[in-house]
């Protein structure tokens, strides 16, 4: 075995799909989500869906909401019912950052097959568990350790979106922005052309006031820009999928479930 930094991977044979794109959400608490919620996850499926010409699956080992009563992810009441269980498939965490993602990625990468990573973490390991640059060194290793079980594997990391705690914490605020820093230049330097990084822009106009329903995690309008983040960069520098446009992913959803309705019987 190769030991990397803080985990320990096993080598893979290269992955890749001719017929669709295999697309794995790593995240924290912002992207599993609690009871109720739509999620990010659930506006990118609708982007998806609305793309001419892009065949995919969202792939990952686990597919539940955060049940904050029970303080455990047992809870499948997506916001939406219609969202196909296949589409809910993710590898994310509340209260689970860099620091515990790292250690498991290779598996659930090589287990998923997945071509790409869509990574919204680190809030969490700046907030309860690691500094600015111990977080940036896990965030490394976590990238190392997904090569080893796809060395073509494609990632995009969002930076990381200072939460409200930043507006009150001036050291938190400042660790957050240093992340940022280090964050853009870990996918420098560890971008490779067989194994592209792309470093997510921060969603654009994101207010923690009116795009989060308690300072962290997304209401309906944060969710769609934390979509569109993801969208957008693997449009822009990939030219895969196409532009974000919440107008459509909201009527390919629409269409989608008027479609189930007829379908089910009276």
């Amino acid at each position: 075995m190769t030991q990397v930094s803080i985990v320990t991977s096993q080598a893979g044979a290269v992955i890749g799909h001719d017929d669709a794109m295999r697309f794995l959400p790593v995240g924290d608490s912002m992207t599993i989500g609690a009871t109720g919620d739509f999620t990010w996850r659930y506006r990118l499926w609708q982007h998806l869906e609305a793309c001419s010409g892009l065949p995919y699956e969202i792939v990952g080992p686990r597919t539940t909401l955060y049940d904050i009563e029970a303080n455990a992810p047992l809870s499948h009441a997506y916001a939406d019912p219609s969202f196909p269980p296949a589409a809910r498939r993710h590898l994310s965490g509340w209260g689970e950052g860099w620091l515990h993602m790292a250690p498991v990625i290779a598996d659930a990468v090589r287990e998923a097959e997945a071509d790409v990573l869509l990574v919204s973490l680190g809030l969490i390991d700046l907030g309860f568990y690691t500094d600015a640059e111990q977080t940036a060194a896990n965030a490394r290793a976590f990238v190392t350790a997904a090569r080893t079980a796809n060395p073509r594997l494609r990632m995009v990391l969002l930076p990381v979106i200072p939460n409200v705690r930043a507006v009150t914490d001036a050291p938190f605020a400042a660790s957050c922005h240093r992340f940022n820093e280090l964050l853009a230049k870990a996918v420098a330097d560890l971008d490779e052309p067989a194994s592209p990084l792309l470093l997510a822009s921060h969603p654009t106009a994101y207010d923690i006031r009116t795009d989060t329903y308690d300072g962290t995690h997304p209401g309906p309008t944060g969710e769609h820009k934390l979509a569109a983040a993801f969208a957008d960069a693997m449009h822009q520098a990939w030219g895969l999928g196409e532009p974000y446009t919440e107008r459509q992913a909201q009527g390919q959803a629409q269409a989608q479930a008027q479609a189930q309705a007829q379908a089910q019987p009276a």
